[in-house]
């Protein structure tokens, strides 16, 4: 039976800030007319002003999962192929292609016209650079590069991957929609090792990074591609039409939730992507706000370890842990909205096709006294756990919170030690021990797109070095994604997927602790944000 969650939030009431703010507003307004500047301000509006789910720092999309530089990818880069909102894979920078009667070797033709920000056509030299550093770092990039025999560019727009053995599912390789995106990038920037972070963001996408402009931690500022050719189909998902209306987007950095919302409110910014969720119950009563759902399959929450380093080397260590970790408190403490949350013990999202009851002794109810005896089977030695903290990020800040505690009463000693969310992103690279300045391990979340399956679940990499941050190895599970792979039928998918999550559970990859949604808050004068496997800013108008 699976158990019922209760959740609640503050009753907080807006009314005599909006009016307020509706009067500053009006006096402002006509204020402005009389001084003879009501031109400047119409022309404001071709200007769009979003607050990200967190600052960022890293801006490469294929060297880091952070849902923040995926988002930056989206503005700067474009893909060869994309994922539309029934799951459906469509051409985006490809014109046509075909498949040899063997199924072996697979021709892709580009579009014509597609160019760089800096004016250089895109080639098929600079796609297969690309696709080979995606492929370094992605799992699913990982397991086509696996299959692959050669890459051959006969011709600027042509290019063909030559495989070993069939792979069906080539195309939603190259159109998965989350992180790792396999974006094109110039071969000069693609050259870039995987390990190394590039140096310049020069895309063909709808918008162009202004470098000049970009304050860390303050702003950050794109402009609208007036070269960029978007494809004639009504936008769905990340598929379609990437058509812009807005002149000039702005990422505001801030912080602190409540001057997040404030910010909305008052109008400094137009889209705030993920509220806190305890301001949802404001949001709602406001005249000015609308809620957009753009990730309308939902969100993970999920604990992941460290399996170099102690004490979660040990296979038992890690199932004690996962064993300690109930889903209720989590869920409870971090949204405690109504209608936000949903019980999950699933390793794939509750509602999707691989969804899966099957998962061993993980029931997603905190058992302290099994983990106990789990512990003391494992000879744990009192090891730290040094779990990180993001401080600033209000979708996860208090996960950790309720980690430390179910995992201390299960009798771990546990360090938790407090960063802002782009120093976690940067120091979960580390492998170092977690007294040199490693860690044990982390939390964070993840959009359905990204773990539907065994293949783009970036948790059940585990190809040791080359996987996750985490870095777990296992052949039996790299084997049974590689039957996944060449499963011809539905059938038989979720019979390995249903495999995978089994062997997943046994070897502890990670922990799932809850299933929900976050939508954005958009100001009434704003339309068009797409739901989407991933934050998308184009399609966007706003007056």
């Amino acid at each position: 039976m699976q158990p019922q969650f209760f959740s609640h939030s503050p009753a907080q009431s807006a009314g005599s800030l909006s009016r307020r703010l509706a009067r500053w507003g009006a006096a402002a307004l006509l204020a402005g007319a009389a001084a003879g500047t009501f031109a400047p301000a119409m022309a404001q509006t071709t200007t769009l002003k979003i607050i990200p789910s967190s600052n960022i720092t890293v801006l490469d999309p294929i060297w880091t999962t952070a849902y923040v530089t995926r988002n930056f990818g989206y503005m700067v880069y474009d893909t060869l192929f994309a994922t539309d909102l029934e799951g459906r894979i469509k051409p985006q920078m490809v014109d046509k292609w075909k498949v040899s009667p063997d199924n072996k070797t697979w021709t892709f033709t580009l579009r014509e016209g597609l160019e760089f920000h800096d004016g250089k056509p895109v080639t098929s030299e600079d796609v297969v650079a690309s696709i080979k550093r995606w492929a370094s770092r992605d799992t699913f990039g990982a397991q086509l590069s696996k299959v692959t025999e050669r890459y051959e560019t006969p011709d600027a727009r042509t290019f063909s991957i030559v495989l070993k053995e069939p792979f069906g599912l080539v195309l939603e390789a190259l159109g998965k929609p989350s992180s790792n995106v396999p974006f094109i990038m110039p071969k000069r920037v693609a050259d870039t090792s995987g390990d190394t972070q590039i140096k310049e963001s020069i895309g063909s996408g709808p918008y162009v990074f202004k470098a000049d402009e970009f304050r860390p931690g303050e702003r950050v500022v794109f402009t609208k591609n007036t070269r960029y050719k978007p494809r004639a189909e009504a936008p769905s998902g990340t598929a379609g039409g990437k058509n812009v209306y807005v002149d000039r987007v702005e990422w505001l950095i801030i912080r602190d939730a409540q001057t997040q919302m404030n910010a909305l409110l008052n109008g400094e910014a137009d889209i705030l992507e993920q509220p806190a969720f305890e301001q949802y119950a404001t949001l709602r009563t406001n005249p000015d706000i609308q809620l957009v759902d753009a990730q309308p399959a939902g969100n993970q929450f999920i604990l992941r370890f460290n399996f170099l380093q102690p004490p979660f080397n040990n296979e038992k260590v890690r199932r004690a842990a996962l064993v300690a970790l109930g889903q209720e408190a989590f869920l409870r403490t971090q949204v405690g909205t109504p209608g936000l949350t949903r019980y999950c013990k699933s390793m794939f999202p509750c509602g999707t096709l691989f969804e899966s009851e099957q998962t061993g002794d993980y029931t997603g109810v905190a058992n302290p006294q099994k983990a106990k005896a789990l512990l003391q089977e494992a000879g744990y030695k009192g090891e730290p756990v040094v779990l990180m903290r993001p401080t600033d990020n209000p979708t996860i800040g208090k996960l950790p919170l309720v980690a430390k505690q179910q995992l201390e009463q299960a009798g771990f000693k546990v360090d938790m030690q407090s960063m802002d969310w782009s120093t976690l992103v940067a120091r979960r690279a580390k492998k170092d021990a977690p007294s040199a300045g490693g860690w044990s391990a982390f939390m964070t979340s993840w959009t359905a797109s990204d773990i539907l399956n065994p293949i783009t679940m970036a948790m059940m990499n585990a190809t040791g070095d080359k996987g996750w941050f985490g870095w777990q190895t296992d052949a039996k599970l790299e084997e049974i994604k590689v039957q996944f792979a060449q499963a011809k039928t539905d059938t038989e998918k979720k019979k390995l997927a249903q495999a995978a999550q089994l062997r997943a559970f046994e070897t502890a990859t990670h922990v799932p602790v809850g299933q929900y949604n976050q939508p954005a808050a958009v100001r009434k004068n704003v339309s068009g944000l797409v739901p989407a496997g991933a934050q998308v800013y184009w399609n966007i108008k706003k007056q």
